[in-house]
């Protein structure tokens, strides 16, 4: 099955955008109607509750006939767009960027810019950029009697447009950036837990398979003695000795595939079925690595003193693996695993004689989707998903981890370190 990037996709939640256009339509309302009824300010009140009306009509709209629960890029750009034209209307009518509720304008731009396409956000801060412009040349006085008294320096009235689109820009970059971050993180995550299902699938599919090999063992079996019949009985007939002992090669081979499939404890998958020691968890996962790997694995494991076993945990399993892949992936020849225990601490180091983190992505590691900057190390790097993930459940699991490139080999190094309180509670 094929999964779509959530990093790709723009859009938010419809429901959540009509409380907040609720609560901006009831200030506006709160505020006009205040200052013309019990202040007594005089402006254009009947043409401000217009406008107001149109930005209520929009919101009925989207209850009761924008008909999906989620807004679209479009949708959602069309919707912010008519509530930065409409308070800026509002803002016309009340002394343009000299009054104080200007900075609201910002708030639908940055509002979308952690939820919305780069190129929708570019369009939402141009338009506010410009709004703020038209009300610094364009705007009717502030409502009297403050209109009749309110005079002030040049240099402060421009200064206050020159802040809000400074505050404007500066607001975008944040929200953009950690928006970024993370729909990208919520993706890794998101592929985390798709790998895991299928951890837990191909168990359940093993004991499948168990049944089967089970059920295939005794035609298998069958068909194996009759094979050693047939060799008898043609014995110096090449060409149909030939193809028995094909057939009986095929038999063998299928009983060795049941075999492999059953996840059979006693020949090679203890650790998913077995409580373990950290050792013996690290000794299978080798193992599973040499069936498909020419690389040469070193485990050390002198000063390793502790024998108590820990829960069966199909996350630090999937964790280490992750660690030692990405070292198996990225070694020239060799991976070194070393295994250190006290009455204190479990740690497990694993190196590579590979080229080691790129430098620029070094301060990042842990975190998903790293690529290299430079070109001629981006095709020995990863997109560090394996990182994120290995990372990520083995803290979940309490585990310390420290990425860095090794100080006595040519590549790369990670430290994993447990608490023993903590590793054999789990």
């Amino acid at each position: 099955m094929k999964f779509f990037k959530t990093s790709e996709y723009h859009f938010f939640k419809k429901s959540t955008y009509i409380s907040l256009r609720w609560i901006g339509i009831i200030g506006q309302l709160i505020s006009v109607n205040f200052v013309y009824l019990f202040l007594n300010f005089n402006f254009d009140f009947i043409t401000s509750n217009v406008i107001i009306f149109f930005g209520v009509l929009s919101n009925l709209y989207l209850i009761f006939i924008y008909g999906k629960t989620q807004l679209s890029d479009r949708s959602a750009f069309i919707f912010l767009l008519i509530d930065i034209l409409q308070l800026g209307a509002l803002l016309y009518l009340t002394g343009g960027v000299v009054n104080p509720f200007a900075v609201f304008l910002l708030i639908p731009s940055v509002f979308s810019s952690s939820n919305l396409s780069f190129r929708t956000n570019l369009l939402l801060v141009s338009i506010t950029i410009t709004v703020i412009i038209i009300l610094t040349f364009y705007s009717k006085n502030l409502p009297s009697p403050i209109g009749d008294h309110f005079h002030v320096s040049p240099y402060y009235y421009y200064s206050i447009p020159v802040a809000l689109i400074i505050a404007l820009i500066f607001l975008n970059y944040f929200a953009i950036s950690f928006g970024t971050q993370s729909r990208l993180r919520k993706e890794a995550l998101a592929k985390m837990e798709q790998v895991m299902s299928t951890e837990h699938e191909l168990l359940s599919l093993g004991g499948q398979a168990a049944a089967a090999a089970h059920s295939l063992g005794t035609p298998l079996s069958t068909i194996k003695i009759i094979t050693q019949d047939l060799l008898k009985q043609f014995k110096g007939k090449k060409e149909i000795q030939k193809d028995i002992e094909l057939l009986s090669s095929q038999v063998e081979r299928c009983n060795q595939i049941l075999k492999r499939l059953s996840l059979n404890p006693s020949v090679e998958d203890d650790f998913i079925d077995k409580d373990l020691t950290i050792k013996d968890y690290l000794t299978e996962i080798i193992t599973s690595f040499k069936e498909t790997s020419k690389k040469n694995f070193v485990l050390n494991y002198e000063q390793y003193s502790n024998k108590k076993k820990i829960s069966k945990s199909i996350e630090i399993v999937y964790g280490l693996r992750n660690f030692i892949g990405n070292a198996n992936k990225f070694s020239k020849k060799t991976v070194y695993i070393n295994l250190k225990s006290d009455s204190l601490i479990t740690e497990i180091i694993i190196e590579d004689d590979g080229e080691g983190f790129s430098r620029d992505i070094l301060s990042k590691i842990g975190e998903p989707y790293l690529k290299s900057d430079y070109v001629n190390e981006q095709s020995k790097t990863g997109l560090g998903l394996g990182l994120f993930i290995g990372k990520t459940l083995l803290e979940k699991n309490f585990a310390s981890i420290n990425c860095r490139n090794s100080k006595t080999r040519s590549g790369a190094e990670i430290i994993i370190k447990w608490n023993n309180k903590d590793l054999f509670n789990i």
